[in-house]
């Protein structure tokens, strides 16, 4: 492979069992400020609802507070759930959050709620969901770009500040919609692994330049367990284990510790549930995981790698930052990037 991708950052403040949410958001600025000194790229935040165990509920506010705590990574969301919010509130919202920190915002859009369905109906606006999301992308990027003579809605903030837009998805639906809109695009494949070849493919193979982006720009997001050993990070790894059997079976999402096995906190069926839930997840020290990547790149293309890493222990999550970070290779000057 001619070089390793940039390497960002997806976050959802988790909290762990037992601690406040105070202390959680703590935790992260102390990560989203050592992901910076060590030249990560990005500092996303996802949006989720109505789930005991994740803080970023709020995603636009963390945004600010994320960015005001960080002096040169960009900040953004992994993503807003459009369908969620009208257009010109979140055009709003991130069009001051670009106006505070200047070339610093990205924002990233999905089309799925977040949440559970009967959340959703308390969040959604009347009679619109997932099948209204690309009118509401162009209604943003409208409200984000220049003013039009008479234009009868306005995003002030917002209007001229030309947010980076992202298109997010697990699916080959929103890749083929990055693809025709010239817009970048991230495939959330922490949690769904299956589709993650064929969607990078179809947005390449699709893709039509346009303002925002002259050539495709992909980006592919995985979980990550960096350790010192193989043996520390299996270990690790049962905190992961733990909240997506959670997940699966209704429960709250708190992190919890590691645990020596997970033999009977799990069955066969669940088991291998989890597993294929975290397909793409890469673990070990620095070695294991070059090694790990390799493997996963040689038959894609992406331009940048997000990165999940549910570790417990917040001294060892940053920890695990040092070791991901050893696996850059050298960046050259013909690097292909994007802001």
């Amino acid at each position: 492979m001619p070089r390793t991708p940039d390497y960002s950052l997806l976050e959802l403040a988790s909290v762990r069992e037992g601690d406040s949410v105070a202390t959680t958001l703590a935790n992260s600025v102390r990560y989203a400020q050592h992901a910076e000194a060590l030249g990560f790229k990005r500092f996303w935040l996802a949006e989720h609802h109505n789930m005991e165990g994740i803080s970023s509920s709020a995603t636009s506010v963390l945004v600010g507070h994320i960015a005001g705590k960080t002096g040169r990574i960009r900040v953004g969301s992994g993503g807003v759930m459009l369908p969620n919010h009208p257009p010109l509130v979140i055009a709003e919202q991130f069009g001051t959050l670009a106006c505070l920190y200047p070339g610093r915002i990205d924002l990233g859009l999905g089309r799925a709620p977040g949440t559970d369905p009967v959340t959703a109906r308390a969040l959604r606006r009347d009679g619109l969901g997932a099948e209204q999301f690309p009118e509401d992308v162009a209604r943003l990027q409208n409200l984000l770009g220049p003013l039009q003579p008479g234009q009868p809605v306005k995003a002030i903030p917002g209007a001229g500040t030309n947010v980076p837009i992202w298109l997010l998805g697990s699916s080959l639906y929103s890749a083929q919609l990055a693809a025709m809109r010239g817009l970048p695009y991230a495939f959330a494949g922490h949690f769904a692994p299956r589709l993650y070849r064929e969607a990078l493919k179809v947005y390449r193979e699709n893709f039509e330049p346009s303002e925002q982006l002259r050539q495709p720009y992909a980006m592919l997001a995985i979980p990550a367990i960096p350790a010192t050993s193989k043996d520390e990070a299996r270990h690790l790894a049962t905190t992961s284990y733990q909240r997506i059997l959670a997940l699966f079976r209704g429960q709250p999402l708190w992190m919890r510790p590691p645990v020596e096995s997970m033999d009977g906190l799990w069955n066969p069926a669940e088991e291998a549930g989890v597993r294929d839930f975290l397909k793409l997840q890469i673990m070990g020290n620095s070695e294991d995981l070059r090694r790990q990547l390799d493997d996963l790149l040689t038959d894609i293309q992406v331009d940048e790698l997000m990165f999940t890493i549910d570790i417990h222990d917040p001294d060892k999550r940053r920890q695990a930052l040092d070791i991901l970070a050893e696996t850059r290779s050298p960046q050259t000057d013909s690097d292909a990037t994007i802001n």
